[in-house]
């Protein structure tokens, strides 16, 4: 567990790490009030986890969804049958030729997801992004709700970076580096600072709304 460090398993893990960031920061105090509870957000790790991050890449919600629906009717969800399929197949199922490109080099990096697991943070990261059509946000984000990792976090995520503009009431959006640098100051638990600012955009810009 040194090696990995927390890992998020049920909800009292993410309220654990809510307290604690409540305590070292205030406005996380105050950003709480608004949330409420947090939630755990878990996923499956594996090979599908990886695949559907890519095929939401710049589309809508509804549209991955869509294109999901249609790979998992067909049977395209796991390598051998991505690297069997033809372009035609995948192509009916809705993916461009670049994400064609990049579910087949997911399907043949020789990836073991199930290392990945007992592997250094760092490690799963620098080892997914060498896949191309993985960037270190899909990474970030994989380690943080697919294997649960308590202190990732992805600064190059525009809602973070929004949210944490807001919330700490900068005049200009933070920029990724920056982010990450001020994001030290919540480990332990930076995947569940991560959790609390999505939530408080959300309330964050309905207010706004509201006004």
């Amino acid at each position: 567990m040194e090696r990995i460090g927390r890992i998020i398993e049920t909800p009292a893990c993410v309220a654990e790490g809510a307290a604690f960031l409540a305590e070292v920061e205030p406005r996380f105090g105050h950003a709480l009030d608004l949330t409420g509870p947090l939630p755990l957000r878990r996923r499956k790790d594996g090979f599908a986890a990886l695949l559907d991050a890519i095929v939401s890449q710049q589309v809508s919600v509804a549209a991955a969804d869509a294109i999901w629906g249609r790979l998992k009717a067909a049977g395209l969800t796991g390598p051998r049958k991505i690297m069997w399929a033809s372009d035609e197949e995948l192509r009916a199922c809705g993916l461009s030729r670049q994400k064609i490109r990049y579910a087949r080099e997911l399907a043949s990096s020789g990836i073991r997801f199930t290392a990945l697991r007992e592997a250094p943070t760092d490690e799963v990261i620098e080892t997914l992004i060498e896949v191309p059509g993985i960037g270190r946000w899909t990474a970030e984000i994989y380690a943080m709700f697919s294997l649960g990792r308590a202190d990732v976090f992805a600064p190059g995520d525009l809602a973070l970076q929004e949210s944490a503009r807001i919330l700490f009431e900068m005049q200009e959006r933070p920029s990724e580096k920056a982010l990450r640098q001020q994001s030290e100051a919540w480990a332990p638990w930076r995947g569940v600072a991560a959790r609390l600012l999505w939530a408080y955009y959300r309330v964050a810009k309905e207010r706004e709304g509201i006004r």
